[in-house]
């Protein structure tokens, strides 16, 4: 992958985690950790920043050296996931498009509560 694309895919990865911190049905963590792959072949000083933040770098660094997340981050990501799914039952009519979406919603849930919490 070109250093310019991976770093261009970085930074929008880095948006829209920082969107997903404010917007029900963005996660949050799973553009943080796309943002600090291509990061770290696209530039190394947005990699260290983003290892060196004062929120996010100790999510990255639990996860890239235990694949482990807090329970606080597992809590508000199955308390947000629980809020879109209740706003997409009253907003959308599609039986099937809510069904797929309660699947992936679930799929996630269950991924992340699967997932050790840092020594």
């Amino acid at each position: 992958m070109p250093r310019y694309l991976a770093l261009v895919l970085a930074y929008v990865c880095l948006a829209l985690a920082f969107i997903g911190v404010a917007l029900p049905g963005l996660p949050t963590v799973p553009f943080l950790l796309l943002a600090a792959w291509f990061s770290a072949r696209g530039s190394k000083r947005l990699h260290a920043w983003l290892y060196g933040h004062p929120r996010f770098g100790k999510l990255l660094i639990d996860w890239e050296t235990q694949r482990a997340v807090s329970r606080r981050s597992k809590l508000i990501a199955v308390s947000m996931l629980a809020v879109s799914a209740v706003v997409m039952y009253h907003r959308l009519d599609n039986p099937w498009l809510l069904a797929g979406i309660g699947l992936l919603f679930a799929g996630v849930a269950v991924f992340l509560l699967t997932r050790p919490e840092p020594r």
